[in-house]
């Protein structure tokens, strides 16, 4: 007697589980940086091409802490709090410019590709360039199009850097995007982040 086969909504939830799974290995080996780009090379390698079987940011993130918390705990837990101080050092530099912690440093999923993310809200980002220039410190510099809401886009300066071997990205946002997060880079929710007071919080929390 044939076995009955699952319903479709189980069948989906299984792929969507497979491709997370696949894209947090890809994550987590290094073999791409970006969760969009792990996800279209996951469902590539799984042979799946139905987009509503697609799992969302959430889903992958998740997936990649449980990679992580089977196969590089410890030296990754010890990563993330190095590059958690690192942040907390360079939002003290950035006071003025209200910098907000975003990205994998923050959610915890970070690793030793992994830069730390800020957000620097001014209406002259000529300011962020003299302020680094000021301190002799040398970056990077090219536009990235930020979506501001559902709406709205800006084209917005990143600024790559690196201090005691700590790659930084820094995007520069017009100030009024400080009362309102930009969204993620899937334009699926407003970006997560934290001020240097809830990055405090984080670093004085027990793993």
């Amino acid at each position: 007697m044939a076995r009955p086969r699952p319903p479709a909504a189980a069948r989906n939830a299984t792929q969507r589980q497979r491709i997370a799974a696949a894209a947090a290995a890809l994550l987590g080996q290094g073999a791409v940086h970006d969760v969009s780009a792990a996800r279209r090379k996951a469902a590539q390698q799984l042979g799946i091409t139905d987009p509503r079987l697609l799992p969302d940011r959430e889903e992958i993130e998740a997936a990649l802490r449980a990679h992580q918390r089977l196969f590089a705990a410890p030296e990754q837990a010890g990563q993330v709090r190095r590059l958690r101080l690192a942040a907390r050092e360079a939002m003290r530099f950035f006071a003025e410019f209200d910098p907000r912690l975003v990205g994998a440093v923050l959610d915890g999923s970070a690793d030793r590709h992994s830069a730390v993310g800020l957000h620097l809200f001014c209406d002259d980002p000529e300011a962020v360039l003299r302020h680094l220039h000021d301190h002799g410190i040398g970056f990077r510099q090219r536009a990235q199009r930020m979506q501001l809401d559902r709406e709205r886009s800006v084209l917005a300066d990143l600024l790559e850097l690196s201090a005691d071997d700590v790659p930084f990205e820094l995007t520069v946002l017009p100030a009024s995007a400080l009362r309102q997060p930009p969204l993620d880079r899937d334009g699926e929710r407003p970006e997560p982040r934290a001020s240097l007071a809830q990055l405090d919080k984080l670093l004085a929390s027990p793993d």
